[in-house]
């Protein structure tokens, strides 16, 4: 009897700890997905900035770095 109530709790603590590592799952995709939000973000803003110079090449090697083409 006491092998069961033994075997139920573990089960049980195995559940919860499902229910936390899916927790964690989920924050970390939603920091994933804001954080490449950001990168492109900034991407964007480098490569504005960098169209504003006259020479172009700040701008042609951001490109080269992003691995862009154009």
């Amino acid at each position: 009897m006491s092998g069961i109530l033994l075997l139920s709790l573990r089960s049980l603590g195995q559940k919860y700890y499902l229910h936390e590592l899916e927790e964690d799952t989920s924050a970390l995709k939603e920091e994933q997905e804001s954080l490449t939000h950001r990168m492109n973000k900034i991407k964007s803003s480098l490569l504005h900035e960098a169209s504003l110079e006259s020479t172009g090449r700040f701008a042609s090697r951001l490109r080269l770095l992003f691995g862009e083409e154009n």
